[in-house]
């Protein structure tokens, strides 16, 4: 992952195109080892500026298997990246100075109008869909990741 870095800042340096590989986990299920060595692997291809990205969705045991689960849950991810690559604005409505006006300082800022503007869109969420409606984890039968990306 580290070596993704180098590779590009020399292939910024040289002024080249860079492939790297996405996706790299040695977890033999779509489990916690398989999502965090996923984000670990394509986030250093992110950041290392890679034009194109290799092997991103599903595979898990060292690119040795794919896994239609960890596919549905690694697109999230590749998802979430997108969002992240998009940064973020600062303006008045996203500092969200309205907020503190309406509450003051050393108040939570739950039921604040801007909160209630914000919530559902201010942070990537990939259990939410435009046709899905605002529900809890256990309001949604307590399914977990693994089980979600298996039904979707």
């Amino acid at each position: 992952m580290a070596g993704s870095v180098v590779y590009g800042q020399l292939a910024r340096r040289l002024k080249m195109p860079l492939r790297c590989a996405g996706n790299f986990s040695t977890s033999k299920l779509p489990d916690g080892q398989a999502m965090s060595q996923a984000l670990m692997s394509l986030m250093s291809a992110v950041q290392c500026g890679a034009n194109y990205l290799l092997h991103s969705a599903g595979f898990v045991d060292g690119l040795l298997s794919m896994s239609y689960e960890k596919f549905v849950m690694d697109t999230d991810l590749c998802k979430a990246l997108h969002s992240y690559l998009n940064g973020m604005q600062l303006n008045e409505d996203t500092l969200g100075f309205d907020a503190l006006a309406e509450q003051g300082p050393g108040e939570h800022l739950f039921s604040t109008a801007h909160t209630m503007r914000q919530y559902k869109t201010a942070y990537y969420d990939s259990a939410l869909d435009d046709n899905q409606p605002w529900e809890t984890w256990d309001e949604q039968g307590e399914i977990d990741m693994a089980a979600r990306a298996n039904i979707r």
